[in-house]
């Protein structure tokens, strides 16, 4: 099984830029589709972005596609989320999960691996 770590989160200022790394370890990383999901407080864990195996075949929710970009380095194992023009709304934690297949890849129960999160706060 796959272990996930995420890193990068962080206090920022509206319209900032963020990048998060996510870490893979224990298992064949380029074996599996990555995602990144999202959860305020209050709310259910919402669907961020995914990345296949090839790094050219991605999927970004509406809500933050044009300001953020998932992609992946096989060689080291990582996946990324380069978030820019943040909002106040973009305020979650952000977890990091894999799969090494999926339906559709929008819905957290898809996936078997997570991370433990890493919180990013964006201030108006």
């Amino acid at each position: 099984q796959v272990q996930l770590v995420e890193s990068g989160g962080g206090l920022v200022q509206a319209g900032d830029s963020l990048r998060l790394s996510c870490a893979a370890s224990g298992g064949t990383f380029s074996s599996y589709i990555m995602a990144w999901f999202r959860q305020a407080p209050g709310k259910e864990r919402e669907f961020v972005a995914l990345i296949r195996r090839s790094s050219t075949n991605t999927y970004t929710a509406d809500s933050v596609k044009g300001r953020f970009t998932i992609s992946r380095d096989n060689t080291k194992n990582t996946v990324y989320l380069q978030m820019n023009s943040l909002k106040p709304e973009d305020t979650a934690v952000y977890y990091c999960a894999a799969t090494p297949t999926v339906v559709i890849g929008v819905h957290p129960n898809e996936y078997g691996a997570w991370g433990q999160g890493t919180q990013v706060t964006v201030s108006s």
